[in-house]
């Protein structure tokens, strides 16, 4: 990422858009399989059996500047137009759905397209996925998390009412391709749910420095490789300093050090079951670089691999378990 740009009191629209900082999220598959016509390596997302980019398009941090819709779509159509096809959306991300909408019709057979219902009640998720499907000019999606399953009462997601309910029927129904559960905490949380074995995609914390906070590398990535099921890998540059408090604050910079985030997104892609780093992009200038990134993605060698351990411990130490509790 290049310098923090002028003082943010005097950044217009126009500029946010121009600034560099970082936010991240990410996205896993299982094992590389070929590169892209554009370069971009795919892996196959678990169990879903689609192929996907090693880098999706996270599309919170534009969503929710905000940043002007037509600007947004700009941004979306030069990431998919560089060949991503992974989208990470939602319908709780400001205006991002909206973009999207400009972005995915001419686009729709070749994008693997994720949203996310952010409530554990089957009538609420009705009304957030039929808003998507209608923002997303799209008739389904392939992939519906459950989203901040750390934060809920999972009893109330796996009743006869509950979200997971409601889900399983528009699988059927076509609106949605998979089931996936997302969120940053309580990792013990997941594995309820997973223990259904109707889960088909975790997205989930995934990196070099939160490791040492949460469990999700240590407890969650086990079971989804025993099970099969594809995992998605975000935060993958440790997320914004101070976390979700400055999520909307594009000046508040990546927690990574600009110059190991080539090592941090090879640090989430090394670990086994992991497909795609899912990374948010405030600027062009990021999500091209995070393009560029992806495509020069190579394992990393044991000397950077301890390296960003240590990194990892020391940040970790620092930031604390900014994202919720980890039990």
């Amino acid at each position: 990422m290049k310098k923090q740009g002028p003082d943010t009191n005097t950044m217009n629209r126009r500029n946010f858009i121009k600034s560099t900082t970082c936010a991240g999220a990410g996205l896993a598959l299982a094992g590389t399989v070929s590169a892209g016509p554009d370069g971009l390596p795919t892996r196959v997302l678990g169990r879903t059996k689609q192929k996907v980019t090693i880098l999706g398009l996270g599309t919170a941090p534009i969503g929710e500047g905000p940043v002007e819709t037509k600007d947004a779509a700009r941004i979306f159509s030069e990431v998919i137009d560089r060949g991503v096809t992974y989208i990470d959306t939602a319908r709780g991300y400001g205006n991002a759905e909206e973009a999207l909408g400009h972005v995915i019709p001419r686009r729709r057979d070749r994008l693997f397209v994720a949203t996310k219902c952010w409530t554990d009640n089957a009538k609420r998720a009705e009304e957030s996925l039929n808003q998507s499907l209608a923002l997303l000019k799209t008739d389904y999606v392939d992939l519906c998390h459950i989203h901040h399953i750390g934060g809920k009462n999972v009893d109330k997601v796996l009743a006869d009412d509950g979200i997971l309910a409601y889900l399983l029927k528009q699988k059927k129904a076509g609106k949605i391709r998979f089931i996936g559960l997302s969120g940053h905490a309580r990792a013990s949380r997941f594995l309820r749910v997973i223990e259904t074995d109707e889960i088909d995609v975790v997205m989930t914390v995934l990196n070099y420095a939160d490791r040492n906070t949460y469990e999700f590398e240590s407890k969650v990535l086990p079971v989804c490789r025993e099970k099969n099921i594809g995992v998605a890998a975000m935060k993958v540059y440790a997320g914004i300093k101070g976390g979700f408090p400055n999520h909307k604050k594009a000046y508040v910079g990546c927690a990574t050090d600009p110059q190991h985030l080539a090592k941090a997104m090879a640090y989430a892609l090394d670990l086994e079951g992991v497909g795609s780093a899912i990374i948010g992009p405030y600027t062009l200038e990021q999500a091209i670089q995070n393009v560029e990134l992806a495509k020069r993605y190579q394992p990393l060698s044991g000397e950077d691999r301890s390296f960003m351990l240590e990194y990892g411990r020391e940040l970790a130490a620092e930031m604390g378990p900014r994202y919720g509790p980890a039990a």
